[in-house]
């Protein structure tokens, strides 16, 4: 039912988005279905601070840590990996946007994760999970 509901969703944004913004929630929904079938627990998605500074694609919890997951697309890998998309100021914008999630909902940053979702929107889509991206071994 959900892939039914993601389709039509898909179908509306790429008629009303820029064709990179279609994409990219089209990944956004790939990866969802990718964590959520790997354990994790998926607790919101699209979370964006009031200011709009920063916005973290996904927040699951894996176990005991709450993963702040950013997801990266692409249509092919040919100029790098997604993964390469990720800058020191978009760190800076999620760690952000992290330490207010944790904030608001009691939770100690000790409990926090950061991971990297990429997909290549190959067929069938090329899926890497990349855990604890950065500040690796604080919350295993």
């Amino acid at each position: 039912m959900w892939l039914i509901f993601d389709i039509l969703r898909q179908f509306r944004e790429r008629r009303i988005m820029a064709s990179t913004q279609a994409t990219g929630r089209k990944g956004e929904d790939i990866a969802h279905r990718f964590l959520k079938k790997n354990g994790f627990h998926i607790l919101t998605r699209r979370f964006r601070l009031a200011d709009g500074s920063g916005e973290i694609d996904i927040i699951a919890r894996d176990g005991d840590i709450i993963v702040f997951v950013e997801v990266k697309t692409r249509l092919t890998s040919s100029f790098g990996g997604p993964e390469r998309a990720l800058g020191h100021e978009k760190e800076r914008n999620l760690v952000r946007a992290a330490r207010s999630y944790l904030l608001k909902m009691g939770a100690e940053w000790s409990q926090a994760r950061f991971d990297i979702v990429t997909v290549v929107m190959a067929n069938p889509p090329v899926i890497s999970h990349y855990r604890d991206a950065f500040f690796p071994g604080r919350a295993v």
